[in-house]
């Protein structure tokens, strides 16, 4: 359905305008007939589309959202409602658009689920998963409340991940954006300045300039290697299943950010295992849904062969065991919640330990870097300052 702007009066003369969403300007028309309308103007409201395209849905959006479905449904509301005043309620255009389809999609019909299988820019697999799980066992309140905690924590975790990856990466940038200009302006000027010196530059001087000679003639080289090795390096982890295992393999094994990693996707699993198993989805799915959320492909792979273990008849514990990703205290917990019908306890309390150990991972993280990264622009700035004064000072000293 399309929207439209009208324009018509009344019998007495009286004029009326507004808007009316149809399928065209005909059943505008015959509508505004029925009221007694007459001289009616119809004409279609274009869609002027964003300049950068349309904006994309965040996880904090999906977050408020799915708190905010919890608490209408909780509240007894429609779903029709629901997803009415989330509609009116957004700020992001996409959402809008996608939770009016949702609504209009219900109004017809269809079943949540179907409805939101139809917008994967917004519901992913898991989301719609559970959403179904709830309708089918008629508690869909408790399984959206869930959901809300889920997306809540996820969101959290992740942003927690994040913020330990780009703070030192972001620094380090800016001290070698802060070099590149003292090579290619500030060093130059000091070049000049000694080029009738009448003496020998001390070395690191010498090594200062010809590195910086080298920059202003090959600047546009080294910035498009740099390009080249990071859109490499991003089509390869997109397209390349093996580059991006070893690549995954490889990141857990850092120093200080593989133990985050790790303890991240020990939660992420947990969270989510816990989640689909407490909105009554049978195990083998659960970890179907585990594996693709788990956000390496290393954890994923452990995970795969869980699920196989279970078909088989066996542990799901004991490929956990044999993999380095899971700790004997994790795997030890979910047994005993395998063997005692607590499952779902056990796994939330794994989550909310390690949800709380990256947490102070990243604290000491940010701790720790803040005197290494001090040190990094010490000698990377620091250093040519020094390089570029030891002729003027030993000219004092020659004339002291």
């Amino acid at each position: 359905m399309d929207l439209y702007k009208w324009e018509a009066k009344t019998k007495s003369g009286e004029r009326k305008t507004g808007e009316m969403e149809a399928e065209d300007t005909g059943e505008v028309s015959a509508n505004l007939r029925k009221k007694g309308l007459i001289g009616i103007t119809v004409k279609k409201v274009v869609k002027k589309k964003p300049l950068f395209g349309e904006p994309k849905v965040t996880e904090m959006e999906i977050v408020i959202f799915t708190r905010q479905l919890a608490t209408m449904v909780g509240a007894g509301l429609p779903l029709v409602t629901c997803f009415d005043l989330s509609s009116r309620g957004a700020e992001n255009i996409t959402v809008r658009e996608i939770t009016t389809r949702v609504k209009k999609d219900i109004e017809s019909g269809t079943s949540l689920t179907e409805a939101l299988l139809k917008e994967p820019k917004m519901f992913d697999e898991l989301f719609v998963n559970l959403v179904s799980a709830g309708e089918q066992s008629g508690i869909l309140e408790a399984v959206l409340d869930r959901l809300s905690v889920y997306k809540e924590k996820a969101a959290m975790l992740k942003a927690k991940v994040k913020s330990a990856m780009t703070y030192p990466i972001a620094v380090i940038s800016i001290a070698f954006i802060i070099t590149g200009v003292l090579m290619v302006f500030v060093v130059p000027t000091f070049a000049a300045l000694f080029k009738d010196f009448g003496a020998q530059l001390p070395a690191p001087t010498r090594i200062v300039i010809a590195m910086s000679e080298w920059t202003q003639r090959n600047w546009y080289i080294l910035v498009f290697l740099i390009g080249a090795a990071i859109h490499s390096f991003k089509y390869m982890y997109k397209n390349s299943p093996p580059f991006h295992y070893q690549a995954d393999k490889l990141s857990l094994k850092l120093p200080v950010f593989g133990m985050i990693l790790r303890k991240s996707a020990i939660a992420r699993f947990a969270r989510t295992f816990g989640t689909m198993i407490a909105a009554g989805t049978p195990i083998l799915e659960s970890l179907d849904n585990v594996a693709k959320t788990a956000g390496n492909k290393v954890v994923e792979e452990v995970i795969a062969k869980s699920k196989a273990s279970i078909s088989q008849g066996l542990s799901l514990t004991e490929p956990l065991s044999q993999s380095d990703i899971f700790p004997a205290m994790v795997v030890q917990m979910i047994n005993i919640g395998e063997s005692t019908g607590n499952l779902e306890i056990m796994l939330s309390k794994i989550a909310d330990f390690y949800e709380a150990e990256v947490d102070r991972a990243v604290d000491n993280l940010t701790a720790l870097l803040e005197p290494l990264i001090l040190v990094i622009l010490g000698v990377l700035i620091g250093g040519l300052v020094v390089a570029m004064y030891m002729p003027i000072f030993q000219m004092g000293a020659v004339v002291g």
